[in-house]
Parts: C-alpha cells; sequence; structure tokens
C-alpha cells in the first residue's frame, strides 16, 4: 500500500479496501487532527469528533479524487473544513448563537498566507447578524452567505462569481470592514470614517 499514490489509494476505497483507508489515515492523521484541532480552537472531544467523521466519509464516499481538481491534502483539507463547519454550526443553532469567524478559511496556500484579514470573533446573536446583513450590498450578502454559512473557499466562490480571487477578497475586505462598523455601532463603538 504504502509505494500506491493518494488517487490509487481512494480509488481502492470506494471499492471497499481497507488497508487502503488504512494507509491514508496512516499519511494523513496530523494533517487532519491539527487542522481540525484549530477549527474548533483546541477542543479535543470535537477535534476527535471531527476525524472521525472525516475518515468515515472517505470510507462511505462514492466519488474519487482527482489530480486534476489539485493537490491531495487540499481536498482532505476541504473535506475536513466542510465536516467542521457542519459541526460548529450544529452546536451553535443549538445554543441559539452563531459565532462568527471573520477568517479567511480556503486552500492550504490561503492559510499559509500572511494574514490579508485579521480574525475578529464575536458572538452575537441571529437577530443582530440579520440587521447587520441589512447594511450591506447584495453581492456582499452573497459572498458572507456563500463563504460563512455555506462553507465555500474564497477560491470557489472565485469560480462561482467569475471574478478573479484578487476581487473577491478585496469584496471580503470591504464587507468585513463594514460589519465591523455596524456592529462596533451597536455595541456601543465609535464608528471610523470609511
Amino acid at each position: 500500500m504504502k509505494t500506491k499514490t493518494d488517487e490509487e489509494l481512494i480509488e481502492l476505497i470506494v471499492q471497499k479496501h481497507r488497508p487502503a483507508l488504512e494507509e491514508l489515515y496512516d499519511r494523513y492523521i496530523k494533517l487532519v487532527y491539527s487542522f481540525s484541532m484549530k477549527m474548533t480552537k483546541g477542543d479535543t472531544e470535537k477535534t476527535k469528533e471531527i476525524v472521525q467523521q472525516v475518515f468515515l466519509r472517505l470510507w462511505t464516499t462514492n466519488r474519487t479524487y482527482s489530480q486534476a481538481k489539485g493537490a491531495f491534502p487540499n481536498w482532505l483539507i476541504t473535506i475536513t473544513r466542510n465536516i467542521s463547519i457542519d459541526l460548529i454550526r450544529k452546536e451553535q443553532k443549538h445554543n441559539g448563537t452563531i459565532q462568527l469567524e471573520f477568517h479567511q478559511w480556503g486552500q492550504m496556500e490561503d492559510l499559509q498566507s500572511e494574514g490579508i484579514f485579521q480574525q475578529v470573533s464575536k458572538n452575537i446573536s441571529k437577530q443582530q447578524i440579520h440587521e447587520a446583513k441589512c447594511h450591506l450590498s447584495e453581492s456582499q450578502q452573497r459572498l458572507i452567505n456563500l463563504l460563512y454559512w455555506e462553507g465555500y473557499s474564497l477560491s470557489e466562490i472565485a469560480e462561482l462569481e467569475k471574478k478573479p480571487i484578487g476581487t473577491i477578497k478585496s469584496r471580503l475586505h470591504q464587507t468585513l470592514k463594514k460589519l465591523r462598523e455596524y456592529m462596533s455601532e451597536g455595541t456601543g463603538g465609535v464608528r471610523r470614517g470609511k
């Protein structure tokens, strides 16, 4: 199994070849675990649940990975990110709050970028989110929905919108700035000039 490529292993997994899954697990458990740990902010129980769901999804999938879609670790991180987002949203929906991470989650190169956007986290109610979104343009609302609620990466949004990634990043920067200003006003902060 060690000589097989990731793509070959996924093809074997689709055919329910257990040693192929074990080999992928050995190759990528550290990557999936560390990424999940970041997503859950160090919660080991949630991290273990995410890791389990990621490898369960690999085992039960009927779709195969293709190198044409990008590097396998990026594909795996996208699966991990989507599962993490689903788990976090489910928990927050249960608690009645949504935690907005104003942070860029995307492909591996996005995660290693030099921090184009600062991470700003706030626990706010759904009503506050709805009110804040009303102050955004239609394209800004669509961007927020795709990125934070539907879990698309910036690269995926650029493809969907048929715009350069730089345009999407710029739009996100302006959108988050506008949201921060509104939320700052709503919480008694001082609004800065545009």
